[in-house]
């Protein structure tokens, strides 16, 4: 072997290189030159039978052209490599230039759109937002808001109860937003002012009742807070959320356990040709419950009723939805219908306010 040997070799396999069309031509190129039956390979595998001087120095040629071969094989490959590369990337580019196809737009729902709202009113009344767990013990749901134990008022809300827990409490998915009241007043110190948005859970299903549902409670606590106050508050609730300025309203007595006195508010509506219309028309429709807050739950929560007094309301939060928006099945809210929620949904960056306009 000689060096012109290795060098007409380092020509043939360079021009093999270069002239490969794609990665499989240059892979057998490799095969032809470093597999096990290669040329190259071939080569140093007669290195055994040569002697010693003469096998160093052919030797340090092969190494030589085998690191040559290899690098410009290596080279080839990342152009070949790149440019299937690109290719795949042109096929899948995107341009950003392009409108957003209107199918992809999304929408805020409903009961969404409606918590927003209602924070919008009662922030510029100064109200912060509460929140709880959803599962709750007997005491925050059922006796700190004066059901004493055995009452019946216990089980009429149809109330889902966890199995007992290790340690035998008693838990259960809570049956309204009350209890994070509970939690506010014995971590909070009075004057307090919070509205209370969340799910709530009560065992029953029809056009107007599912099993899970929204609540929103308001709760003020302070020194002299009476009813004229929640009914003033209430009155401009409801005029601003329905948008009718001079809308009637009025309080019938009712009874709660965690309030005293309590009320049910009625807003003026129209029930005409079966459509229901608010408004000032002569009839009544019932919106919401309310109340001063029970002498006996201010001292479950630590607080002196000689010197705290307050109010707390609490309505649905599907039921106002409906009626501003004319959704006639409670149900219709869970059923993940894109169709419903294209129609009653809301553009997501539209936030409601009372300045700027509750719905847009």
């Amino acid at each position: 072997m000689t060096t012109d040997t290795t060098d007409q070799l380092r020509e043939e396999l360079l021009a093999a290189v270069a002239g490969a069309n794609d990665a499989a031509a240059l892979d057998d190129v490799r095969v032809g030159a470093l597999g096990k039956k290669g040329r190259i390979t071939g080569l140093m595998k007669d290195l055994g039978a040569m002697a010693p001087e003469a096998r160093k120095a052919f030797g340090q040629k092969l190494n030589v052209l085998k690191d040559e071969i290899a690098a410009a094989l290596d080279s080839r490959k990342q152009g070949f490599d790149a440019a299937a590369l690109n290719a795949h990337l042109a096929t899948e580019c995107l341009d950003v230039t392009l409108p957003v196809r209107p199918e992809a737009k999304g929408t805020l729902h409903p009961i969404s759109q409606t918590m927003e709202e209602v924070a919008a009113i009662f922030g510029l009344m100064g109200f912060e937002i509460a929140d709880g767990p959803d599962v709750e013990d007997d005491f925050h749901n059922f006796t700190a808001l004066n059901f004493p134990p055995g009452h019946p008022a216990r089980e009429m809300h149809d109330t889902l109860f966890l199995d007992p827990a290790d340690d035998g409490q008693r838990y259960l998915l809570r049956t309204h937003t009350s209890p994070v009241q509970i939690r506010t007043m014995m971590t909070a110190k009075p004057p307090i002012r919070v509205i209370i948005p969340g799910r709530t859970y009560r065992c029953d299903y029809d056009m107007t009742h599912t099993p899970m549902f929204h609540q929103v409670e308001l709760l003020v606590i302070d020194t002299e807070t009476n009813m004229s106050h929640l009914r003033g508050c209430l009155q401009e609730f409801v005029r601003t959320y329905f948008g009718v300025e001079d809308l009637t309203t009025r309080f019938r007595p009712s009874y709660f356990p965690f309030t005293e006195p309590s009320a049910e508010m009625d807003i003026g509506c129209s029930r005409k040709g079966g459509e229901l219309k608010i408004g000032n028309h002569g009839d009544w429709l019932e919106i919401l419950g309310c109340g001063m807050v029970h002498p006996n739950v201010l001292k479950a929560c630590g607080l002196d009723p000689e010197v705290y007094q307050g109010f707390a309301a609490g309505m649905g939060i599907e039921r106002i939805a409906m009626l501003k928006y004319g959704i006639p099945d409670l149900r219709t809210f869970f059923e993940s219908d894109l169709r419903w929620l294209r129609h009653y949904g809301f553009a997501a960056l539209d936030i409601p306010s009372v300045t700027g306009g509750l719905t847009r």
